[in-house]
Formats: C-alpha cells, sequence, structure tokens
C-alpha cells in the first residue's frame, strides 16, 4: 500500500510540470493527496464514478479518472479542469500512480519473500518458483548482515541503511524483529571476506555520524544459491549473540570470527556448570578481587609473559609472581602453565556465557 505522502509527493512533482492541480481519494470520498487548499465536497460525485461503468468523465469542472491495480480499483484521481490538456494530464497522472501501486506492490512481495526465506518458512521448490516470478537470481553469491540498533522501531537507522545500499537494487533490506535490520547483500566473485568487514564498519560509521544510533554489526558467511540464505542469516544471529558474551568491546563481528566462543556457546548449561564444578570446587573465577582480575586479564593478554605483564601493571615481577602463586593455591591452576592458562581462560568464557544465559530467564 502506497503512503499517503508519496501520493502527496507525486502530485507536487506534477503540478510542478504541468501547472495543474490534481488530487487522489479513495473508492469511499476520503481525501488521501491533493494540490489544491480548498476541495469542495465531492463525495457524492466520486460515490456515483465509482459505481459508474465509465473510466473516465467530467464533472463539476473535474475529470474524474479511476486507478486500478490487478483490475480492482484502488483509487479515483480528480484533475482541475475540463480541456483536452486537462485530460491528458490526468491520464499521465493515473498512469503514473496505477505504475507507483504495481512497483510497491512488487516491493512488498519481495521484502515478503526475504523475510520467509530468512526464517526458513518456504519449501524448496516455492524458493525457487517464488524467486522466478519476482526476478530474483537464484545463484549468485550473497551475505546475510544484521545490524542490532540500541532502540526499538529506529527508522532512521533504517533509512540511513537502505540510502546507502538504495543503488544496489540487487540488495534487500528487511526487519524480522523490533531491533534488528537485516541486509542481504549480493557479493561480486573478485569480494572476499575483508571486503565484508570494510563494509560493516562503513554501516557502523554512518549510522553513528548520521542516524547518532550506536549499533553492533554481525554478517554470516558467503553462500553460493539462495536456498543458503537463511544459513547465512543464522550464522549471523549466533555471531551476533556470541559477540555480546566475549566480544562486547567490538561492533563488527564475523562468524568465520567467533574461535572457540562459538563452541562454548553451543554447550547445555548443565555442561557448562559440571565443567566448572570440577575445575573450581563450585568456586566461580569472577568471584576474584579486581586485583587478581585484572593480573589475569593482563597476564592473558601478553601471552602469558611474566615480564611484560608486570611493566604493564607497573609492578614488580616478584610481586606478580607472588599473585600467580595465590591464585595457584586457590585454584590448583598455574597461569604460568600453558595447559592451566588454557583451562582458565575456557572457565572465565564459561561463567560470560552462563551468566548471559542467565540473564535471559529474567
Amino acid at each position: 500500500m502506497i503512503s499517503n505522502q508519496i501520493l502527496q509527493d507525486t502530485l507536487d512533482g506534477l503540478k510542478a510540470i504541468t501547472r495543474t492541480d490534481l488530487c487522489v481519494l479513495d473508492t469511499e470520498g476520503k481525501l488521501l493527496a491533493s494540490t489544491l487548499k480548498d476541495i469542495e465536497d465531492c463525495e457524492d460525485a466520486v460515490l456515483a464514478f465509482v459505481d459508474s461503468p465509465a473510466d473516465s468523465q467530467v464533472v463539476r469542472g473535474y475529470q474524474f479518472f479511476k486507478v486500478f491495480d490487478d483490475n480492482q480499483l484502488e483509487h479515483i484521481l480528480l484533475a482541475k479542469g475540463e480541456t483536452d490538456d486537462t485530460y491528458m494530464v490526468g491520464k499521465i497522472a493515473a498512469f503514473q500512480i496505477q505504475n507507483l501501486l504495481v512497483a510497491y506492490k512488487e516491493r512488498f512481495d519481495k521484502d515478503n519473500f526475504i523475510k520467509n526465506l530468512l526464517l526458513d518458512n518456504l519449501l524448496l521448490v516455492d524458493i525457487y518458483n517464488r524467486a522466478k516470478k519476482l526476478h530474483i537470481d537464484t545463484d549468485v553469491r550473497r551475505i546475510v548482515f544484521i545490524i542490532e540498533t540500541k532502540n526499538e522501531k529506529d527508522t532512521n537507522a533504517l533509512e540511513t541503511v537502505r540510502n546507502i545500499f538504495s543503488a544496489k537494487t540487487k540488495d534487500f533490506i528487511t526487519a524480522v524483529d523490533e531491533k534488528n535490520i537485516i541486509l542481504v547483500k549480493e557479493v561480486k566473485q573478485t569480494e572476499s571476506y575483508e571486503d565484508m568487514n570494510k563494509i560493516a564498519k562503513v554501516i557502523v560509521d554512518m549510522l553513528n555520524t548520521e542516524a547518532m544510533s550506536a549499533v553492533h554489526v554481525s554478517y554470516g558467511t558467503i553462500v553460493n544459491e539462495i536456498k543458503e540464505v537463511s544459513r547465512s542469516y543464522k550464522e549471523a544471529k549466533m555471531a551476533l549473540d556470541v559477540g555480546k558474551i566475549f566480544y562486547s568491546n567490538t561492533n563488527v563481528i564475523a562468524y568465520s570470527n567467533l574461535g572457540i566462543g562459538r563452541l562454548i556457546y553451543q554447550l547445555p548449561l548443565p555442561l557448562c556448570k559440571m565443567f566448572i564444578r570440577e575445575i573450581f570446587d563450585n568456586k566461580s573465577p569472577d568471584e576474584f578481587d579486581e586485583e587478581t582480575l585484572t593480573t589475569i586479564n593482563k597476564f592473558f593478554e601478553n601471552s602469558l609473559n611474566v615480564s611484560e605483564t608486570s611493566r604493564q601493571l607497573y609492578i614488580h615481577r616478584n610481586t606478580l609472581v607472588y599473585r600467580l602463586d595465590k591464585l595457584q593455591k586457590s585454584t590448583g591452576l598455574d597461569l604460568r602453565v600453558f595447559e592451566d592458562a588454557i583451562t582458565f581462560k575456557i572457565a572465565l568464557m564459561v561463567v560470560k556465557y552462563m551468566k548471559y544465559m542467565e540473564s535471559l530467564d529474567y
């Protein structure tokens, strides 16, 4: 359905060219858009015209025209004047509005198709049949980006994304919930994941500056067939969730870069709890004081290098060794030993995952 604003913009543009006043009404005589400041009550005339077999006629100094969509009467167009030139302008205006109806209906159909494709609501045969009817290529490379906005129904962010990719007629922008904007992008043969990362960063920068909206962007893997688009969407969705848990300081996250976080995300909670109990004997690693946690994180950041860690923490090497010894006594894990360090790092990530999943239950 075309919005009244689009109808109004169309009439304003036509009047600027033809200098003919126009207005559009629905089939019940309700005014939808007009270039006239005042228009006399013509509801009865419109209703009579709707019931008549004529496609156009002159009534009270106006040319009346019917606008159809798939043989269904949708609108009544009025052009002010009774001359042949007014009739020609009215016919052009009616034709233009009729084309708009078709274009927006096709856009709506494509949007519906893409949503159902992403959500796996289509049979394989339906995917290819509907794609053919909607003139959508089925065997091109595509990737799915998910743009999560801070606020629900962020129309500014949605419009900004549409403006960025509006020239790319083979890209699709839609939404399946209140906070996420989805971009299904066609990928050229010469484009790589490095290019996809650059696109994601452009989206983040543009939305931060133009829409004043803080966003997170995730993307799946590149797929070669339209039936695989839903897989790329699921991957992007997982990347968004995993990014929130383990990479909260990162605005752009790729499914291919999730690392061990992807494995932990797919673990059942009972198994996670069992692991923490076995390693720490019911003591959670995030219960350590701030000083200990800072020491642990900095030690990991510096690849278990004692000298570099003590330098960045502005403490003596012996002080760091003392802290690590203290940690070993309380947990049984020596972070200077690679295997123990790996166990501890995984445990920290598992606790983060458990807390995130438990927060979803509230």
